[in-house]
């Protein structure tokens, strides 16, 4: 890497734009006329050399320098906005309803368009590798970037000195030039030092500062986005992060999803409560529930018993030993709480699900005539059930819920809410018939049968839906987003502030620079110089806007 020395002797890093010891410009600077300046300092990082702009010979500082460019990390947040609008055209997978196979549901309900973005992958967006991916280069990008920027900013506002080229006074925004050596300096430092500058003294020469610390805002933003970003990416590690569905079914005993074989789950009861529209309390709400086709959920609730496992470690295939913890009522958001970080959400429910159906033989033409009953349980069905008379049916086809595609049974869902049955009948001596059942259908397959089997009664009860949860990300997001905020804050409601007061042969220089906020910066210069005989600096950029909308309008700028 080549170096740049200054007249003052400086060995500055190549890329330099001011020298680090006096600020002399260097490159596209050297030629402006010092009497005259037609082009201010471009004081982005005070001049200092960026790693992304001094190396760029190896493969490690290609990628250094791809990641620190501005315009690739607003190309990846680009990518990822358009990637995640597309993720919302459909549902995700996850929130499909229960049962459903996204095979053929995204197909079935949103046609070719929805065939074609389940064979792209889209229906699970969020945890593919390439978003992902996009994610991390975006958390690389924004890591590089602000390492790139802020290693040489902070190296040059830690060093920097009151004593200045004269070239970087004139050529700084706000400049002004006192030719009369009646200057009260003590004045000045005291006017500085009332309006909060910190105030440096070199020879004779003033630097004052004030709010250096809203320079960091910017970098504590970035702080903020990674950490967000570390909390997101975070919700793909199991144990940091688990969304699951879980239905129980009254009377019904279950596993809860991540907790490993601890803890178990009984729903004692479920409970639905819905708005009465003839009932006064509800007399504001009348209409709109009178207009509704269903009854409106007042609430919904799962009476629970929550079990420990006491037989830990797991023998597979051994009956678990329960103990009971305590009871508990998941209502909307009343949730459940385990012990190990786990919450249980009331999400859902199902009414009147089949549990049971019992069915007769009887003579094909004649439904009085029994030759015995027996009944399945929808849960779990045997393969074969045995009349008094010897008589066997087996089971050779269960659909828990069909539907008929062109006459042929078709599963829609493992769930029993529209049960049927392909019976093998088989009567001591006979041959074996073939007959569907189910609720409101009983077909012949064949067209010759002598028996069928049909529907005595059948058993219902209520299912509920419940989220298991588990997020220890959220504290992280969260952090993220405050850290966050504190930077958005103190970069817009504080600027870096600095004024440079230089002597010389009977006078004085005056300049001063911020990274926003001019018209504050020159009202701050004006009241501290008021009554130490250096004269007020003007706002150079402001009058050469000036003299071209003068020169623009035709009057002449002599």
């Amino acid at each position: 890497m080549s170096r740049i020395t200054c007249e003052c002797g400086h060995v500055n890093p190549e890329g330099t734009v001011l020298c680090e010891a006096c600020g002399k410009p260097f490159e596209e600077n050297q030629h402006l006329n010092d009497n005259k300046p037609e082009q201010l300092l471009n004081m982005r990082y005070d001049g200092s050399a960026r790693r992304s702009q001094t190396y760029q010979r190896t493969v490690i500082d290609k990628v250094w320098n791809f990641f620190s460019s501005v315009k690739i990390g607003v190309s990846i947040i680009i990518l990822i906005v358009v990637a995640s609008a597309v993720g919302t055209v459909f549902p995700q997978e996850m929130y499909l309803p229960p049962g459903s196979d996204p095979t053929t549901h995204y197909e079935e309900q949103y046609g070719m368009l929805g065939q074609i973005y389940y064979q792209l992958g889209f229906h699970n967006l969020y945890s593919s590798w390439w978003y992902l991916l996009l994610l991390a280069m975006l958390g690389v990008s924004i890591v590089i970037a602000s390492i790139d920027r802020f290693i040489p900013l902070y190296k040059t506002l830690k060093k920097q000195k009151p004593k200045r080229h004269v070239n970087f006074m004139k050529k700084q925004r706000i400049f002004g030039e006192t030719n009369s050596a009646d200057i009260d300096y003590t004045k000045l430092k005291k006017n500085l030092k009332s309006k909060r500058y910190k105030v440096f003294e070199e020879d004779g020469h003033l630097l004052a500062e004030k709010n250096r610390f809203s320079r960091w805002g910017p970098y504590v933003n970035h702080i903020g986005l990674i950490t967000v970003l570390i909390g997101s990416m975070l919700r793909f590690v199991p144990a940091m992060y688990m969304d699951e569905f879980l239905w129980v079914r009254e009377g019904e005993t279950k596993e809860i999803a991540g907790t490993e074989g601890e803890y178990y789950i009984e729903n004692e009861d479920f409970i639905l409560e819905t708005y009465d529209a003839e009932s006064e309390s509800n007399s504001q709400f009348q209409e709109s529930l009178q207009n509704q086709a269903n009854p409106v959920p007042e609430n919904y609730q799962t009476n629970a018993i929550i079990y420990k496992r006491t037989d830990l470690p797991i023998v597979p295939g051994k009956e678990p030993e329960l103990e009971k913890v305590r009871e508990a009522q998941a209502k909307v958001n009343h949730p459940i709480q385990l012990e190990n970080g786990i919450t249980l959400y009331q999400a859902s429910y199902q009414l009147n699900e089949f549990q049971s159906m019992s069915f007769k033989l009887h003579d094909k033409g004649d439904e009085d005539t029994n030759y015995g009953e027996f009944t399945v349980d929808l849960t779990e069905p045997q393969d074969e059930y045995t009349l008094e008379d010897g008589t066997v049916i087996r089971i050779d086809r269960y659909y828990p819920e069909f539907e008929l595609d062109d006459g042929v049974p078709k599963q829609v869902s493992k769930f029993p809410r529209n049960p049927a049955f392909i019976f093998e009948v088989t009567r001591p001596g006979e041959e074996t018939e073939v007959s569907f059942a189910g609720i409101g259908v009983n077909i012949d397959a064949t067209g010759e049968n002598d028996y069928k089997v049909g529907l005595v009664d059948f058993g219902v009860r209520d299912v509920t839906g419940l989220t298991v949860k588990k997020d220890y990300t959220l504290p992280i997001i969260a952090v993220g987003a405050a850290i966050f905020m504190i930077g958005v804050i103190q970069g817009m409601y504080w600027n870096h502030r600095r004024i440079w007061i230089q002597p010389k042969e009977s006078g004085a220089w005056v300049a001063g620079h911020t990274n926003k906020n001019w018209f504050a910066l020159k009202k701050d210069i004006d009241l501290t110089l008021e009554g130490t005989g250096i004269e007020s600096p003007v706002d150079q950029q402001e009058e050469k806007d000036k003299r071209e909308r003068r020169k623009d309008d035709g009057i002449s700028t002599d």
